[in-house]
């Protein structure tokens, strides 16, 4: 059940992290995101609020349902968001997620068995990378902003991963 809970979690993170950028944030960008600080005088698209949990809550759903069930969340996300965003900034959250999702699961799958939250830490980190570099180029053509949004999904990374790492024996029990 636990599963299915992450499986929804992670499909919503999706469009709502394209609605945020549109929407939400400190500054909005004319014909570019909506932007928040994250720390250090860094600032990051408003959707950073989302993908740091959504990078967690897929390796959840990889491990609790299988890593068919994390691919179709990724479809499933991505067109959830063409009802919530712009075609454009739609398709570019789509590529990158696909992309950063697939590495991320490369690099979760064969730490996971032996090391859940180090399987979890290190593919978040390398999802991070990948999707914030490939987002930012195909959404506005520069990654100017990839510094304060690597470091906004490495906060939400580390406070997601923590959560997990305080339930970790019940959500073992429920993996297995």
């Amino acid at each position: 059940m636990f599963g299915y809970f992450a499986l929804t979690g992670f499909i919503a993170t999706i469009p709502a992290a394209n609605w945020l950028i549109g929407n939400v944030g400190t500054t909005c960008v004319p014909n570019g995101p909506c932007l928040i600080p994250v720390g250090f005088g860094l600032m990051a698209p408003s959707g950073v609020l989302m993908i740091g949990l959504a990078l967690v809550l897929r390796d959840v759903v990889q491990r609790t349902l299988g890593i068919g069930w994390s691919l179709g969340g990724i479809v499933m996300g991505a067109a959830l968001s063409w009802s919530v965003a712009a075609p454009s900034l739609a398709l570019a959250s789509a590529a990158a997620f696909l992309f950063s999702e697939l590495a991320d699961t490369a690099v979760y799958t064969p730490l996971a068995k032996r090391r859940l939250i180090t399987a979890v830490l290190a593919s978040s980190l390398v999802g991070t990378a990948i999707d914030s570099a490939l987002f930012l180029w195909l959404a506005f053509g520069s990654v100017a902003l990839l510094p304060g949004l690597v470091l906004g999904k490495v906060w939400m990374v580390s406070m997601a991963t923590l959560v997990l790492w305080l339930n970790r024996r019940r959500w073992q029990d429920t993996a297995a």
